[in-house]
């Protein structure tokens, strides 16, 4: 029997934590790669980033590491991140889906 189905079987009615819950105290959520942070991280960070031939290959990986940040309405934020193994897999909208579903089980420890 599944947990919900035991749950209401046992007529247990005291107020819950639900999906519904967790999803309406989400103010905003905000997405970026580990590239994106560190292109943004200062002048001495682009001057490195420029100066480099094979820079495909060195900050690829960067590339492939998303995050989600998750603001809630008391203020309080939680982070989920998500990082693909293999960049012939990457897909920046499923990356951002793994990354925001991370953060909001976060949200459940609340």
């Amino acid at each position: 029997m599944a947990i919900e189905q035991e749950i209401q079987a046992k007529s247990l009615t005291a107020p819950r934590v639900t999906s519904d819950h967790i999803e309406s105290i989400i103010q905003s959520e905000h997405y970026f790669t580990a590239y994106d942070g560190a292109k943004s991280g200062g002048e001495e960070v682009e001057q490195i980033w420029h100066d480099k031939d094979d820079i495909g290959k060195e900050y690829e990986p960067l590339s492939l590491l998303t995050f989600c940040v998750l603001v809630l309405r008391n203020g309080f934020t939680v982070t989920g991140e998500s990082a693909c193994a293999s960049p012939e897999n990457f897909d920046p909208e499923i990356g951002r889906k793994i990354a925001r579903e991370n953060a909001v089980n976060k949200i459940w420890m609340l």
